[in-house]
């Protein structure tokens, strides 16, 4: 009788079988089938409310910050000692960048408040602190006025504006992030950049249109209090939008998981620093990844869409209105066509819009900025186009790849530390730090040469993330627009042997 061997065993039916099914159920186990009540299937017209909201709030930050970058050389003129024209035009910069410095703080104390009780409650918080920050610096006396303390109230109400503006983009980004499908999450959260343009098209537009009508000596006086005093009805408008929508799908969820666990154990109260410790400790590889990303992109934003208006007139000697309307006019051409950019993500993915942002701002700065400074209208406007179309890449983009590197329970929280910490450092001080470099190089394309180098950075920030296209968001379940599509995927997942 001949012996049997292991290759023999091996092709018994009967152990294949066994095999088979101790195979199954451990990967039940491992990963279990996904099933139909998993999957969130979105309600567009509730979606397209959330990106309404979301995107006014994000519209009314960049209208102020636009507002101040734009009125840069009057305030300075306002709320500064006279003397010299640059001193005055660092210490207005200076102030702008002082808001930034809290902005890390507003966002470690609004973002972990975002994990535990709420995207839209928070999002309300900051909407109301924004509208009252700005609406108080309209109505600050001037220095000529009432002395050394009009540059303190305007840095007081410029913290204000500064730490509530920490818990508005990470949590702005994640409501829609959280509200779209996961097919469609590109296009829904390029209307939050959408907004970004909004804001700061509708502060060139009206700084244009009063600087215009009323002459810089009516504007130095009491014109520029206008823009700002107009961001309270704005505030208000944000927040009736905001209050009447109801928490993210993904969010419900996860409250809904919580209170299942906590049935079953005593429940443990958590602070904001006990979330802090668990996001630097878990989570600081993807924050470093998250600062890199940003601190790229806006350097490339507050160069061309805050700065550059000031480049032209301080660096250039351009009418304070020849810079505004080139600009005005490439930041409406960029809002019609930013949708496009976030289907094209959905569509070929994140990393490749990304890149293509990066490398044009490494490769394209310097040509631009030698066509700027040619000084012909079409020069300038060709110039100005290479690195608007540069940033609609990161425009188009950033706003659903950012919520995508970090899960559900840390989501806000992270990306709002993340975030703000960057545009800390990076962000606010640009117009700072490229006044101060020219100053002392003695270079105007100094300007070129800063968003080059902040555009390496983030290609190699680029090249270390995760594509994430088309794919649920981390900690969230799937999210699609129909029934059927919900069945499909259901279909596909479901294991086969």
């Amino acid at each position: 009788m001949a012996a049997t061997g292991p290759d023999d065993q091996a092709a018994d039916p009967q152990a294949i079988k066994r095999h088979r099914n101790l195979f199954r159920a451990a990967n039940r186990r491992k990963n279990p089938p996904l099933r139909r009540s998993d999957i969130t299937i979105t309600d567009e017209s509730a979606v397209k409310r959330a990106v309404k909201a979301a995107s006014l709030g994000n519209a009314m930050e960049w209208f102020d910050f636009g507002i101040y970058s734009y009125l840069a050389v009057t305030l300075g003129h306002v709320f500064f000692p006279s003397g010299n024209d640059t001193a005055q035009l660092l210490s207005s910069f200076a102030t702008f960048a002082v808001a930034f410095l809290v902005r890390p703080l507003g966002g470690m104390f609004f973002g972990p408040m975002g994990d535990r009780v709420g995207r839209k409650k928070v999002l309300a918080l900051t909407m109301i602190l924004m509208a009252i920050g700005t609406l108080a610096i309209g109505l600050i006396p001037s220095f000529a006025s009432i002395g050394w303390w009009a540059p303190a109230l305007l840095v007081l109400f410029r913290l204000l504006q500064g730490f509530s503006t920490g818990g508005e983009y990470g949590g702005a980004s994640t409501f829609i992030a959280e509200y779209a499908p996961d097919k469609r999450r590109g296009f829904f959260g390029s209307f939050l950049e959408f907004g970004t343009l909004a804001g700061y098209v509708g502060a060139a537009g009206l700084v244009t249109v009063l600087t215009t009508v009323l002459g810089s000596d009516t504007m130095e006086s009491w014109g520029w209090r206008i823009p700002f005093l107009v961001a309270g009805p704005l505030g208000l408008v944000g927040l009736y939008l905001r209050l009447k929508l109801d928490e993210t799908p993904a969010f419900q969820k996860l409250e809904n998981e919580n209170a299942r666990a906590t049935e079953a154990a005593d429940t443990v109260e958590t602070t904001t620093k006990d979330d802090l410790a668990k996001i630097f400790r878990l989570y600081w590889p993807t924050l470093i990844l998250c600062i890199c990303l940003v601190g790229a992109y806006n350097v490339t934003d507050y160069m061309l869409l805050s700065y550059m208006p000031t480049y032209l007139s301080d660096e250039l000697g351009y009418s304070e209105t020849h810079g505004l309307l080139i600009l005005l006019a490439v930041m409406v051409f960029l809002m019609l066509i930013i949708s496009r950019v976030g289907r094209l993500s959905d569509r070929f993915g994140r990393k490749p819009l990304l890149m293509t942002g990066m490398a044009g701002f490494l490769f394209l700065s310097l040509p631009a900025f030698l066509l700027i400074q040619q000084g012909s209208i079409p020069a300038v406007t060709i110039g100005m186009l290479m690195l608007g179309l540069s940033l609609l890449c990161m425009l188009g983009t950033m706003s659903a790849a950012l919520p995508a590197l970090f899960p559900t329970d840390v989501r806000y929280g992270s990306l709002s530390v993340g975030y703000n910490l960057s545009a800390s450092l990076f962000g606010g001080t640009t117009p700072l730090v490229i006044t101060a470099l020219i100053s002392v190089t003695g270079s105007n394309l100094m300007p070129a040469y800063y968003c080059m180098a902040a555009a390496l950075i983030g290609m190699i920030a680029v090249a270390c993330m995760k594509e994430t296209a088309q794919k649920p968001l981390a900690g969230s379940p799937p999210s699609v627009e129909t029934k059927e599509e919900a069945a499909e995927l259901v279909e596909a997942q479901a294991p086969k042997f």
